[in-house]
């Protein structure tokens, strides 16, 4: 029999207190990465309370696990992220992926697809979509690379591929992928450089600077 200290997920088992451990440092760490990103807010206790881009991702972690174990689980994790929308404003489908120190300034308004990915250090402002153009149930939604930060009101639409650590800017329509490093502004987005290669956008400027 084992042992009442250990949590099993499928063939692999884990310490109850080590998982607590690495909840407790994943909650630290997304609190961090927001403060560093949100200059209006100067302590991890108010942002906790007072962020619903934070509330709405802790929700979806726990909807994303309940979506991943399949079955009957599905219509749960479904129901924790309408809920997490009526409280938040925020809606993330349960199969989409997030990354790590993913933060959403403002929060109203923005939609996760089902089968978007989003990686780490990723910033959203409110208003975004990563949303779909099509009804077949295949890869649909964005991929968005590492470091990526996304204007308020953007619309990133279909499996495109937007680079690690590039912007788009303030109301953007992208359809089409987006080099690493570059910047996307526009209807429909157009893509462009800094321009001196040294030249690096600030990464947590609403990037509605640039157009």
């Amino acid at each position: 029999m084992a042992h009442p200290t250990m949590l099993t997920t499928g063939s692999r088992r884990k310490p109850v207190a080590q998982s607590v451990r690495d909840a407790v440092a994943a909650v630290r760490e997304d609190l961090d990465a927001a403060l560093v990103r949100d200059p209006a807010t100067t302590s991890r206790l108010e942002m906790a309370l007072a962020s619903p881009g934070l509330q709405a991702l802790w929700a979806h972690r726990v909807s994303h696990r309940m979506w991943q174990r399949g079955g009957r689980w599905r219509l749960p994790a479904r129901l924790v992220s309408q809920a997490a929308r009526a409280a938040t404003g925020v809606e993330i489908h349960p199969g989409a992926t997030i990354g790590r120190r993913f933060f959403i300034d403002h929060g109203m308004g923005v939609v996760i697809g089902e089968t978007a990915e989003v990686g780490d250090d990723v910033m959203l402002y409110h208003g975004v979509t990563l949303g779909g153009r099509s009804l077949d149930r295949v890869k649909r939604h964005p991929t968005v690379g590492d470091g990526v930060t996304i204007g308020a009101g953007a619309r990133v639409l279909g499996p495109v591929f937007i680079g690690p650590h590039s912007q788009i800017g303030a109301n953007a329509v992208v359809v089409k992928d987006v080099p690493p490093q570059a910047i996307a502004t526009g209807i429909p987005a157009k893509v462009r450089f800094p321009q001196a290669p040294s030249a690096q956008p600030d990464l947590y400027a609403d990037p509605e600077l640039w157009i």
